[in-house]
């Protein structure tokens, strides 16, 4: 059973598979025992085939593949569930996110206290348009008023943490971009780690401003009223 599972969730990105998988091979191999788990969110360009073909380069891959579009957040679910490791690093599959950032996760969790579960990545030097850095800055001033979950940056892909912790958490779509919030709602702690932050790969992106912002706002009055009706008590055994 490997140590870690890495989970890719990809949807139209073709051109991005092999390069993000020899970086995350190239950052692995050698300093844990590992496998990627890509799934594939019915894609409509050849994703899936580059993956089939991918795995006869890369024996740590496995893929799943989506029968019907379901979004992000169920595609890291399915992954997270079908993952065989303890803990779990995420990346978005567009190659923002440098792989190599995930042994200084894992070195970060080795040194900290086992009630931290989440080590959230921080794009401190984001390489996104400038539209989207400020709506980001925005929406994560909001969410940091409404919820309190103490991250600067909640949007990043690159994250690492417990497979059981996140199974316990309540699923609901778009709950990834939520993960803070719901571990402090679990009773766990987190933390938020500096990295790095590339253009994307090639493609193009499957959000824009406009759908987040519309479907965030229902999103955190979904994740405020999960957090005022939660109830937390130490369980004894007698």
């Amino acid at each position: 059973m490997p140590d870690l599972s890495v989970v890719v969730p990809v949807h139209n990105e073709r051109g991005n598979i092999v390069p993000l998988l020899s970086e995350i091979a190239t950052a692995l191999r050698g300093r844990v025992d590992f496998e990627i788990v890509y799934v594939d969110d019915a894609s409509q360009d050849d994703s899936l085939t580059a993956l089939k073909t991918a795995k006869a380069q890369f024996p740590e891959l496995r893929v799943l593949h989506h029968a019907a579009q379901s979004g992000q957040s169920t595609a890291i679910r399915n992954g997270v569930k079908a993952a065989r490791g303890a803990w779990i690093a995420t990346l978005d599959g567009d190659g923002q996110n440098d792989p190599a950032d995930i042994p200084k996760l894992i070195a970060m969790r080795d040194e900290s206290p086992a009630v931290i579960k989440l080590f959230a990545g921080w794009r401190v030097n984001r390489k996104d348009s400038g539209s989207k850095r400020r709506a980001s800055k925005i929406a994560n001033a909001i969410r940091a008023r409404l919820l309190r979950d103490d991250t600067p940056d909640t949007g990043c892909g690159i994250k690492l943490f417990e497979r059981a912790a996140f199974l316990d958490l309540p699923y609901f779509d778009h709950m990834h971009r939520y993960l803070p919030a719901l571990m402090l709602r679990a009773g766990w702690q987190v933390k938020s780690v500096p990295v790095n932050h590339r253009p994307r790969g090639s493609g193009v992106s499957n959000y824009n401003n406009l759908n987040r912002a519309l479907v965030g706002i229902a999103d955190l009055r979904g994740v405020g009223w999960l957090i005022r009706r939660s109830k937390r008590t130490e369980v004894n055994e007698i």
